[in-house]
């Protein structure tokens, strides 16, 4: 049986920084322990110098000093001044001593008489100087000075002294202050690190380097591989992140990182869903040249941070759609030509059953006709195969709503006229709605009837569709290719897309796109086409 062994999870990142921390502090505080503790040690033995040399020579400048010497036993008076003087100056020792080193005071009785242990050579020159040397005390920092008498003669030495021991505990005390503090400071810097630590342990959710590593290349990975786009903003609505699907759907180049979405020049409905503080959920919106399926969802703890939208594209979609929605149409209209056909059929039937057979033929030679009559009148007005099925698709659609739906005399579109940069996918969606367009305000009218007009005018191809319904406000002339904007109730799928897509594919191809009003009242749609052979725009066929 095997035992499976646990590999040790590497220490977290902010487990590192503390521990990376805590080491920085500790040696950071040794350091300084280290350097105050020399310095101080220094700067100890130099002020015990100091104080040595000044005692020293103030018991060498002493009138009753020098008036001790000239005496029969010095060590008589000079002893007790000598005890005195250390008691009162801090020192270890005060030694008067004879020019040759023969001591006459010493804090150790036994030693007075004895040579003085000690250079005296520079004192018997006349100078005063400093020594570490280790004396009947031990190691000491000691001064020696010369005496002399009125007439500069030298008549003793005087030597002042503190114990290195002395020195090393004062240092000491100081040192263990100094590393008390050192611990607290250690202590709250452990602390503080902690603390901003365990904050950063939950920013990080607890991943360690290697992992926050390997999350952002992952992340840098999925941005670039997501054909979708996403669009990252922060709380004041400006871009902190755009993948490169992204860009492409929104149809930015430059560098937008840092900017306002307001500063992007994208569609105002589009703008205003990005700036929304709600989530928006599959909402169609229209981008330059596309249709643009948008998603927010906005990052909250606590406050609100910032915003996440998806974007997809789904031009090819909604053409598709389109042409989903013309073929229901169609196949409406042929379920009503088939009932047309078998009411017809049944009275031609019904007419030789009665006997009354050249009756039965004019019938039904007159329906033969009616029908070749509209087809022939179509197809001579317009014979670029699409748009002709297009219109006689759209007459019968119309003719089962109530409406007319007339060709113009004017037409004239002949096959093979249009460049492959104007592809009849694009025309249907362009005639096909402003027809639906013009059928459903026509509807209802008098006289319901939607004029159609396909031609072309020198270098350009000219679409116009006119009604007879209410026609459009002036007011509203601005507004009507908007998406969203529609005079109808809304329905399940909602309404206002099919003018924002004409005037999307119009712009597509450079041309330009109008609404007046029909000389006959209600509404007519212009549109010119430029014919002349452009380079297409990538994805204008989406």
């Amino acid at each position: 049986m095997r035992i499976p062994v646990r590999v040790p999870r590497p220490r977290s990142l902010a487990g590192q920084l503390f521990a990376m921390q805590a080491v920085l502090i500790a040696v950071l505080v040794a350091g300084y322990a280290l350097f105050t503790y020399v310095s101080d040690r220094t700067q100890a033995e130099e002020a015990a110098g100091r104080q040595a040399t000044a005692v020293a020579r103030s018991v060498a400048d002493s009138p009753s000093v020098r008036a001790a010497i000239g005496t029969a036993n010095p060590t008589a008076e000079l002893q007790p001044y000598a005890l005195r003087v250390m008691k009162d100056t801090e020192v270890d020792f005060v030694t008067i001593m004879t020019p040759e080193g023969i001591r006459w005071t010493h804090p150790d009785q036994d030693q007075i008489g004895q040579r003085f242990r000690g250079n005296t050579a520079k004192a018997l020159a006349g100078d005063t100087f400093t020594e570490t040397y280790t004396g009947t005390l031990g190691a000491s920092v000691r001064a020696v000075t010369p005496i002399k008498d009125d007439h500069e003669k030298i008549i003793g030495l005087v030597s002042a002294g503190i114990r290195v021991e002395a020195i090393s505990k004062r240092v000491q005390d100081q040192v263990t202050t100094l590393f008390a503090a050192a611990a607290a400071a250690l202590l709250l810097g452990a602390v503080g690190t902690y603390v901003i630590n365990a904050s950063l342990r939950r920013h990080t959710h607890g991943m360690n380097a290697g992992e926050l590593s390997r999350m952002h290349d992952y992340h840098q990975a999925a941005l670039h591989a997501v054909r979708e786009g996403l669009l990252m903003l922060d709380g004041q609505y400006r871009v902190a992140l755009i993948n490169d699907g992204g860009r492409e759907l929104l149809g930015v180049s430059e560098e937008v990182v840092g900017r306002s979405v307001a500063e992007l020049g994208l569609p105002a409905p589009l703008t205003g869903a990005l700036l929304a503080s709600e989530p928006r959920v599959d909402e169609v919106h229209l981008a330059a040249d596309r249709v643009l399926v948008v998603n927010t969802s906005p990052v909250s703890g606590g406050e609100r941070r910032g915003t996440v939208v998806t974007l997809r594209d789904v031009t090819e979609l909604q053409s598709l759609m389109g042409e989903l929605d013309s073929e229901r149409g169609f196949t409406q209209a042929l379920r009503s030509q088939a009932h047309e056909a078998a009411n017809r059929l049944h009275t031609v039937v019904s007419l030789i059953e009665l006997g009354r057979a050249d009756e039965a033929v004019d019938f039904a030679t007159a329906e033969l006709e009616l029908a070749q009559a509209l087809t022939d009148q179509v197809v001579a007005a317009v014979s670029e195969p699409v748009l002709a099925a297009l219109l006689l698709g759209k007459t019968a659609q119309a003719n089962e709503r109530g409406v007319e739906l007339v060709v113009a005399r004017e037409s004239g579109l002949d096959d093979g006229l249009l460049p492959p940069s104007l592809p009849a996918r694009d025309l249907v969606t362009i005639l096909g709605n402003l027809i639906d367009n013009a059928v459903d305000a026509a509807q209802g009218s008098v006289r319901a009837r939607v004029t159609v007009t396909a031609c072309t005018k020198g270098d350009e191809l000219l679409l116009r569709v006119a009604d007879t319904g209410a026609g459009v406000d002036p007011a509203h002339a601005s507004l009507v290719f908007e998406r969203g904007f529609s005079t109808k109730p809304s329905g399940p799928g909602g309404r206002g897309l099919g003018l924002a897509l004409v005037r999307q594919a119009v712009h597509r191809h450079e041309g330009t796109l109008s609404v007046a009003e029909a000389e006959g009242g209600g509404a007519e749609f212009v549109v010119r086409l430029p014919l002349r052979r452009v380079t297409a725009v990538p994805g204008s066929e989406g």
